[in-house]
């Protein structure tokens, strides 16, 4: 099993250059089954990334591209009047899949965005009265421009939280833009990959994560860091219990790329940054004038390690 996931690891990392980190929070988001929102600026790779982890994994993959006329049923699906049958037969959306691409979704109208609410808390749809489970595993990965950019709705809190994880890109180093400008080209690549991994294998992965073990001293420091949170001004809200359980899940799944079995206080270190990054808003304008980086930095030297 180690060794197919540092296979998944080594050819996502032929496609998208000098990210190795982003890399293993991404791939630790979906072994701890969360979602992950990417925000950055077009042209960095998010789309690639998102099809890259797809097509390793061997997992049934769609791209939804989220625009100010998209309507939920365009990603739900939609019941249509059969002649022959005599009644409504259901065709299925984008949605049952078992990763979705949610390509720039804050450009979508607050209620389409909002129809990926049950599926991404509950796994499965209501459509016209009817419950409908979604395929398992089942991922959405969000792309997100940054707020400031024209034709933006930003996602409220309620859909924020229901990502695991938000990370950004970034421009790669000179070294990596350099074989990247070099070679061939990413969709080329991309076509070539050949998956690792199946659905079937991928949920054996996952159940592994869940026997990663988990110390009373290593929860003793996750709570320190929840009580923080709560206590400190220089943020609107405290960490929320499921935001306490995203840093466990995500830590265990951390831990396990590390290759170890049980959790230590450098994996919560590891993940923090794109666990919490988007669940605490600041609250005073010294904390608005920091970057997410630097108040996570701040943040983790606030509380000692136990």
């Amino acid at each position: 099993m180690r060794a197919e996931i540092d296979e998944v690891i080594s050819r996502i990392a032929t496609i998208i250059l000098g990210k190795p980190h982003q890399l293993r929070l991404a791939l630790a988001c979906l072994l701890a089954r969360g979602h992950l929102l990417i925000e950055d600026l077009p042209g960095v790779g998010k789309t690639t990334l998102a099809h890259a982890l797809a097509t390793v994994l061997g997992l049934h993959y769609q791209r939804v591209q989220f625009t100010s006329d998209l309507l939920p049923a365009d990603i739900l699906g939609v019941s249509i009047y059969n002649r022959d049958s005599g009644g409504f037969q259901f065709h299925p959306g984008p949605v049952f899949s078992h990763i979705v691409l949610a390509d720039e979704i804050n450009r979508a109208t607050p209620k389409t965005q909002s129809a990926l609410l049950e599926a991404m808390e509950e796994q499965q749809v209501t459509v016209e009265g009817e419950t409908r489970r979604l395929p398992q595993p089942f991922f959405v990965i969000a792309t997100q421009n940054p707020l400031y950019q024209i034709g933006t709705f930003p996602l409220p809190e309620s859909q924020l939280d229901r990502f695991l994880m938000r990370i950004e890109l970034g421009y790669p180093d000179d070294q990596a833009e350099r074989v990247l400008l070099q070679g061939e080209d990413r969709r080329t690549l991309l076509n070539g990959l050949a998956p690792v991994l199946s659905a079937s294998r991928l949920l054996e992965v996952q159940s592994q994560i869940d026997t990663v073990h988990v110390s009373g001293a290593l929860l003793d420091y996750l709570q320190a860091l929840l009580g923080y949170s709560r206590r400190a001004p220089h943020y609107q809200n405290g960490l929320s219990p499921r935001a306490g359980l995203a840093l466990l899940h995500s830590a265990r799944a951390w831990a396990f790329l590390e290759g170890r079995d049980l959790v230590l206080p450098e994996d919560l270190q590891a993940v923090l940054p794109a666990v919490i990054g988007h669940r605490l808003q600041p609250a005073t304008e010294q904390a608005e004038a920091l970057s997410v980086t630097e108040r996570m930095r701040l943040f983790l030297e606030s509380v000692p390690v136990p």
